[in-house]
């Protein structure tokens, strides 16, 4: 994907870009916001933040949303808020790019997307490397992305 759109710093993991708006440190521990760009049919494994509540605001695009087995679409101008202890995913559906603040309470967890970019890890080729990783951000994997055999 171009970094232009979120200019030359953003992070690129396999396309999705990141780039944080408001670091951990600037407010204090309480909370991260993350710009992200996200090319179509993309989305992670289903997972659990086991210590961070999540947000996502969408700006443009469109998101299908998993959450506890219930599944749900947010578009522009829309939210999805994401409790902590709770398994979830989304993919971007559509033809275009899903573009979304991340807001993270507490912030820290914006420092696995860096990780994982900065040490180029692939799904599912590195997925033991980036399992260990997500448990250094208290993160647990726990069933594969939506769109192949037995996400939903």
């Amino acid at each position: 994907m171009n970094n232009s759109i979120l200019g030359p710093d953003a992070a690129d993991w396999n396309g999705t870009l990141y780039k944080s708006i408001l670091a951990t440190e600037d407010s204090q521990g309480a909370m991260s916001i993350t710009d992200s760009v996200s090319p179509p049919n993309s989305g992670p494994p289903r997972h659990i933040h086991h210590d961070a509540d999540e947000v996502f605001v969408i700006l443009s695009g469109e998101c299908e949303f998993w959450l506890a087995g219930e599944t749900f679409y947010r578009g522009p101008g829309e939210t999805a808020f994401i409790p902590r202890g709770v398994e979830h995913t989304f993919r971007v559906v559509g033809d275009a790019p899903c573009r979304h603040l991340l807001i993270l309470t507490p912030g820290g967890f914006e420092g696995f997307f860096y990780e994982m970019a900065s040490e180029k890890r692939r799904i599912p080729e590195d997925m033991d490397a980036i399992v260990e990783a997500g448990e250094r951000f208290h993160l647990s994997f726990t069933g594969p992305p939506l769109g192949t055999e037995g996400a939903a």
